[in-house]
């Protein structure tokens, strides 16, 4: 009972050359036992490490007693996202994490057992319980990434009429352009999420680009909704300002994965065009910069990937970290590019770097990287993936009078209920706080929905 039951995973080299999921998941049989390694604690810590507060126990008990249809019950109320939160959620560091049973052992797979029941529940044909009336108040939900998805789903099942408008010629958002089909299947887990919340009543609409299309005050103005939320996520990559990075060859790893992601570079039967490259480094360290080498890996490329700290500073999920390294990608740690250079054609040659110790702890405290004086070398590379970061793109804000960003071009609004400077607009996810994870995002879309509610309860007609 102190170990958990292992799960089934892809050959290393067998997954390192195909886009197919490596992580294969339980089947019924290990599902029920792994769930039988649950305390059933009273006061359970799992759940208050849980951004979207799921009643974990209930569920995991419901799998433990071959109950999977109760077990998916539970999750709904909580996540209409439970097949992609069991798939990507940094579990470790949230729910897994405050497991008891981790004291003296490991914890209990949580994330493993939400995907099994999401699974099941998509094979056997469950669907959420749609509501039996609409109240005939109007939202508008801007993105359709997890953010805008969890707040349209909950306020579907609160009776409100929901439209979500999406820029994209798909809906999806991040879980459809910028997480690789190995580690979240689109057709198989994203698009049957997306159809659930659909089947809650809300409408979909592709194609629209709100601050060009139609503004958030026509919308509330002219369109008749009666508030409005904000997930439309942070899509404006970073770059470092190094010479040489305006070279061919050079990427944000948003481009890179959205070619192949969304646009699906990485099938023979699209043309898509992407560089594939011989020699590719990565410069990051997060889950985006594993996913970009990792592509690039697939693609046939040798790759490295770059970060200026150290491995136990590393933001991406360990589990990431873990497979990268088993399909053979190296890792310079502790190292920072200085230039890319270039040939005589303006193509990437090689990035020149420098090498990083750890000093005294910055602002955030962690002990911030400082060169070692005279470590300069040169990675031999022809592309170069930049993943450090993105912000929100400014068009929304740039066209909603009244709507107040921070320093960061990020939209200000409340945590605990996504209230925001302009009255019936609310926002959540990484428009609000910058790139983050999947389910911090779902956190801020529950919370928004609850704030939506509330305004509107205040401001309802008796």
């Amino acid at each position: 009972m102190l170990k958990k039951v292992p799960v089934r995973e892809q050959d290393p080299k067998t997954r390192a050359a195909n886009f197919q999921e490596v992580c294969l998941g339980y089947n019924e049989e290990e599902a029920v036992k792994e769930a039988s390694r649950c305390l059933n604690c009273k006061n359970a810590k799992c759940v208050k490490g849980c951004p979207v507060a799921i009643d974990i126990p209930g569920f995991v008990w419901q799998v433990k007693e071959g109950n999977f249809q109760e077990a998916a019950k539970i999750i709904a109320k909580s996540s209409s996202l439970p097949a992609v939160c069991g798939r990507v959620c940094p579990q470790e560091s949230q729910c897994e994490g405050q497991c008891i049973r981790g004291i003296k052992g490991e914890s209990v797979s949580i994330g493993k057992l939400e995907r099994f029941v999401a699974d099941w529940s998509r094979e056997n044909g469950f669907v959420p319980d749609k509501p039996e009336h609409t109240n005939g108040k109007k939202v508008a939900v801007i993105g359709s990434g997890p953010a805008g998805l969890t707040c349209a789903g909950d306020l579907a099942k609160m009776g409100y009429e929901v439209t979500v408008f999406e820029a994209l010629h798909e809906a999806g958002g991040v879980l459809l352009y910028g997480i690789p089909e190995f580690r979240l299947p689109k057709e198989g887990v994203v698009k049957p999420e997306i159809e659930n919340v659909k089947k809650l009543g809300v409408k979909i609409e592709t194609n629209v680009i709100i601050g060009k299309s139609v503004t958030i005050d026509q919308l509330l103005e002219e369109e008749g909704f009666d508030a409005v939320f904000i997930g439309s996520g942070a899509g404006l990559p970073m770059f470092m300002g190094i010479p040489g990075e305006n070279a061919n060859g050079v990427f944000s790893a948003n481009e890179y994965l959205t070619r192949s992601n969304l646009m699906k570079a990485f099938r023979d039967d699209y043309d898509t065009p992407i560089a594939a490259g011989k020699k590719v480094a990565v410069v990051g360290g997060g889950n985006v910069a594993m996913d970009a080498a990792r592509t690039a890996l697939r693609l046939g490329a040798d790759v490295h990937i770059v970060y200026r700290r150290s491995e136990s500073e590393l933001p991406a999920r360990a589990e990431e970290v873990h497979h990268a390294k088993e399909e053979g990608i190296i890792f310079d740690l502790l190292t920072n590019p200085t230039e890319i250079l270039t040939d005589d054609s303006g193509w990437v040659k090689g990035m020149r770097c420098i090498r990083m110790e750890l000093g005294e702890p910055d602002s955030s405290g962690r002990r911030r990287p400082v060169p070692v004086e005279g470590s300069e070398f040169v990675i031999d590379a022809d592309t170069v993936i930049m993943s450090l970061g993105t912000s929100p793109n400014p068009l929304i804000s740039s066209s909603t009078e009244g709507l107040e960003v921070n320093g960061r071009k990020c939209i200000v609004a409340k945590e605990a209920n996504g209230k925001t400077s302009k009255k019936g607009v609310y926002a959540g996810g990484d428009a609000v706080t910058g790139a983050a994870t999947v389910i911090l995002a779902m956190e801020a879309g529950r919370a928004g929905a609850r704030g939506i509610d509330e305004y509107l309860r205040e401001t309802r007609t008796p």
